[in-house]
């Protein structure tokens, strides 16, 4: 993509976002189900699940298991496990702990990542999971991370903290990633996601402590190939702000936009600001323009095919769009969810699209401060304007892409 200098700040910034971070089975690294989890709904168009009635499609529910599909030819399957039981705790105020944990998968030649199966210990508390790539030279500083840290892994607000970790937007070293909502996940045959001899992974967990915090030891089963015939398959996040004012009447103290944002680096860090005032340098305004629809259209600077795609809200969320060329005659939505449901985002595989350079992404969100009103979660905290932020009560805007290139 272009503009690469504001994408290695802001990537930075953002979790691969969350961190990508999502509850409801979003794949990040842009997996996908073969039988996908949503309809299609038109030419180019994907129709997700929608809320339903009083609180459904927003609950954080536990996922119900699945049996794997079976094997396909050339895979073998390895289950990766953390090495000790976590009781999670915030860090500071608020009620989101974001842990990273060290996983040796054991891969002693240079294979492919065909699928994963995420299998949280506390789905109550797992809010989401994004499984990254630590490569060989890397190895090391990620160990020295968790040696530096007491007890099991080390605190990751806004990614894992490895240097070069999620260094650019157009390229991100997710793996995978979970949320409520989510199953295992399969690639199409014909791609998988590298994984170098002597690569090992992070896994970041964002427990969401709402309901309490109890021990949690997750695991990953991984879907590995060492088939060279397969093309490597690369995650690129397409951001946009959120910038989500009180509704008329409401006049509590974080109503005020400055006074929320300091909240929200209050409880993450001054990086969470940082990463407010970037989202819109990324997307080329140089003020707010607070309402319930946000959007960002960046401009593709290389040629690729996209394979996977998916979104990413929180619980405020209404509706989300993932288009490209819009406004044009050659507009095609690779992602079109009309009623956003917050238990269910998973990724899912659409025909193979080519996008060219100087064709562009736009990622539209609309979020809706009412749901205040109906889910127990949001209960009894105040409203406020809302800005991008990584805890389960703020709010993000995010579409995913899993592309093969040339």
């Amino acid at each position: 993509m272009r503009t690469r200098r504001p994408l290695i700040a802001v990537a930075a910034l953002l979790t691969a976002l969350t961190a990508a971070c999502g509850t409801g089975g979003p794949n990040p690294a842009a997996q996908a189900r073969l039988d996908g989890t949503h309809a299609m709904s038109g030419a180019g168009s994907v129709g997700a699940t929608t809320h339903g009635s009083g609180t459904a499609g927003h609950t954080g529910a536990a996922t119900p298991s699945v049996a794997p599909a079976a094997l396909r030819a050339g895979e073998t399957m390895r289950t990766v496990t953390m090495a000790a039981p976590y009781t999670p705790k915030a860090p500071s105020t608020g009620t989101d702990d974001y842990r990273c944990f060290l996983l040796d998968p054991g891969i002693t030649a240079d294979s492919f990542v065909t699928g994963f199966d995420v299998q949280p210990g506390q789905p109550a508390e797992v809010h989401h999971v994004i499984l990254y790539r630590v490569n060989p030279d890397k190895v090391a500083a990620a160990r020295a991370k968790d040696a530096a840290a007491p007890g099991d892994g080390w605190t990751c607000f806004g990614g894992t903290g490895i240097e070069s970790q999620g260094a650019t937007l157009a390229d991100a070293p997710w793996v995978g990633a979970w949320a409520p909502g989510g199953h295992e996940r399969l690639l199409p045959p014909d791609i998988g996601i590298p994984l170098a001899t002597g690569s090992q992974l992070i896994l970041q967990v964002h427990y969401n402590l709402l309901r309490g915090s109890t021990p949690d030891r997750t695991a990953v089963r991984l879907r590995l190939s060492a088939s060279s015939k397969l093309s490597p398959l690369e995650t690129m996040l397409f951001p946009a702000p959120v910038e989500l004012p009180c509704r008329p009447g409401h006049t509590g103290a974080l109503c005020d936009r400055d006074k929320a944002i300091w909240d929200v680096a209050t409880r993450f860090g001054r990086q969470a600001s940082f990463t407010v005032a970037g989202l819109l340098l990324l997307c080329g305004e140089d003020k707010p323009h607070p309402g319930p629809t946000q959007s960002c259209t960046r401009t593709v600077g290389e040629a690729a095919t996209v394979r996977t795609v998916a979104g990413h809200m929180h619980l405020l969320g209404s509706s989300l769009r993932i288009v490209l060329n819009e406004g044009t005659a050659r507009a095609r939505a690779l992602l079109d969810i009309a009623q956003w449901n917050f238990d269910n985002q998973g990724s899912i595989s659409i025909p193979a699209t080519t996008i060219r350079p100087g064709d562009t992404i736009t990622v539209s969100c609309t979020h809706d401060q009412s749901w205040r009103d109906r889910l127990p979660g949001l209960k009894g905290i105040p409203e406020r304007y809302v800005v991008w932020g990584e805890g389960t009560t703020d709010e993000m805007c995010l579409g995913i892409l899993g592309v093969t290139k040339p």
